[in-house]
């Protein structure tokens, strides 16, 4: 079969995001587009000729005809053989197990997330490392300087490849391989927890709802939750994939969830509610009638590790985004353990997690993982939960307010301001970056401002620096505001305000967030001009 070589024109927007490249599908659908990013990612990363590769993607639309391509590309760029999930589905948590587990060069995953699919939705690509992880900002770098150069781009000449059955099979020279996208995940969960005693629970009367809405992680919930644990076959709703996710937006929160929420907050509520998304790496826990918050989430899981088999030693550390609240740098002091403030990107928990220095990991987007692979893990968090409630057996608003009497309560909340004009948003930022000199020391209602800042990173092991990873609004009692342009979109600009405070005093733990926070939110519209700025009275999402 013969490789062609396409010449092309170098387009200008492929720098990657904090996770890969996301664009409209129509974009990606454009002629050259996503053959031109996939030969910048094979010509910056150098793989040697003959390297394994790991491909899949979360279902969505457009995601076998990329993969077809790809195929064609890594045979044209000398791949020696290729892991591919059956009908091109791969979990992004479940990519990173296959990556790690047959010790390939590395691994092209195809998702938008937690955003819309369809033919008028979000469509996503990203190459991750042979340690399972997103690739470093060197590596993306890298991918961008040659996208902004190529000329031309390589692919043979085949027919597409049957992804329907398992098996190998030959393309041009390089072995394809169709895996069963479920398996090796699912044996990896079974070495973490003690899916014994999670199926006394569930056998007990203990009911639970699990919404995969429409999205990839509903045949790796059928195949745990129901084929392992014994839960009834409509524990699991939503559960087949769908291009367009039914219409939905695949992101498991208040606002988007709200099947579930109904479900969890109606008269005859199951004891537990969970949710994950689009590609399989976020997660939502309920309990009847309550939410759990991500920070307070890493938090818990991060106190009773010992509870699951896999922890049962002990954590080495725990590591979160600095916007996530630092609920488990309390837990992390009690149990004299590391505790690290990254820039969010799971990519920059990698580095921690590969010298042994943590072991749990957080993001308040929803997003919680370890170190069994290097993506966050929706279902992860999911049976890491399930284990605490079939060793403590309470209700998960009992384990939630027991956790706060113990360390305090730090109350938290992200407002989401979705699709603004770029002009607006980046105009906002600076112009509460222009304020670092005048407000320290001014008093904002009852709160003090003591700095204000432009977080940095200087990863631990590696030396390497990020700046301006988000705007702190630091007071003196602890409490912070935070503004920060999110990099996962693709319209406009996501402004994602987050707001936390210590609440020590057991008797104000039952008190909303939004009503404890709501001097504090004031204080966020005041210094940013946000209703002058942009228009906007009130969040797209509130979490």
């Amino acid at each position: 079969m013969a490789i062609h070589i396409i010449t092309t024109q170098p387009f200008s927007d492929q720098r990657p995001g904090t996770s890969g490249l996301r664009k409209r599908v129509t974009v990606f659908q454009q002629p050259h587009y996503l053959e031109n990013f996939v030969q910048s990612v094979f010509d910056a990363i150098e793989a040697p000729v003959g390297a394994s590769l790991v491909i899949g993607g979360d279902g969505r639309f457009y995601n076998v005809e990329a993969i077809q391509v790809i195929l064609k590309m890594a045979a044209a760029n000398g791949i020696g053989r290729v892991l591919v999930g059956r009908n091109g589905i791969l979990s992004t948590p479940a990519a990173s197990c296959v990556i790690r587990k047959h010790k390939t060069f590395g691994g092209i995953i195809l998702s938008a997330s937690h955003n819309p699919g369809g033919p008028q939705g979000d469509f996503g690509i990203k190459f991750n490392s042979a340690n399972g992880g997103p690739a470093s900002e060197k590596v993306t770098e890298a991918i961008f300087s040659r996208s902004k150069e190529l000329v031309q781009y390589k692919i043979v000449d085949a027919p597409d490849v049957a992804l329907d059955v398992v098996g190998e099979t030959e393309l041009a020279g390089m072995k394809v391989e169709v895996i069963d996208s479920v398996s090796d995940y699912v044996d990896l969960m079974a070495t973490l927890f003690d899916f014994d005693a999670i199926r006394q629970l569930l056998a007990s009367g203990f009911r639970l709802r699990f919404d995969a809405m429409h999205a990839v992680t509903g045949p790796y919930a059928r195949a745990i939750l129901v084929d392992r644990l014994g839960a009834p076959p409509d524990a699991v709703m939503n559960a087949e994939p769908l291009p367009d996710f039914g219409g939905g937006h695949p992101d498991p929160n208040l606002t988007y969830a709200h099947d579930l929420v109904e479900i969890m907050y109606g008269d005859d509520a199951p004891d537990f509610g969970a949710a994950s998304d689009g590609d399989g790496d976020r997660n939502m826990i309920l309990g009847k009638r309550f939410f759990v918050t991500p920070s307070d989430s890493l938090a818990l899981l991060a106190a009773n590790a010992r509870l699951a088999p896999g922890y049962a030693q002990g954590i080495a550390g725990v590591a979160r985004s600095m916007p996530t609240s630092a609920a488990v740098d309390r837990v992390a002091q009690e149990l004299d353990i590391p505790c690290f403030e990254t820039p969010t990107g799971w990519k920059f928990f990698g580095n921690l997690m590969d010298a042994g220095r943590v072991t749990l990991c957080g993001e308040e987007s929803f997003g919680t993982g370890s170190d069994h692979v290097r993506e966050k893990d929706g279902l992860w968090a999911v049976l890491f939960w399930l284990n605490i409630l079939a060793i403590k057996r309470q209700p998960v608003e009992t384990i939630v307010k027991r956790h706060w009497a113990r360390f305090g309560r730090n109350v938290y909340s992200r407002h989401d301001y979705e699709e603004l004009p770029s002009d607006a948003a980046n105009g906002l930022i600076e112009h509460v970056r222009a304020q670092f000199a005048s407000l320290p020391g001014q008093v904002l209602g009852r709160y003090t401002v003591k700095a204000c800042d432009d977080f940095s990173y200087t990863d631990p092991v590696d030396g390497s620096v990020s700046q301006k990873q988000g705007i702190r609004i630091l007071f003196e009692d602890g409490s912070r505001i935070v503004f920060r342009l999110s990099g996962t979109g693709t319209a406009g600009a996501t402004l994602r305000i987050y707001l936390e405070s210590f609440e020590p005093d057991t008797a104000k733990h039952d008190e909303d967030a939004q009503d404890a926070l709501a001097e504090l939110i004031a204080i966020a519209q005041q210094i940013s001009e946000l209703k002058q700025r942009t228009g906007r009275e009130q969040p797209t999402v509130i979490t």
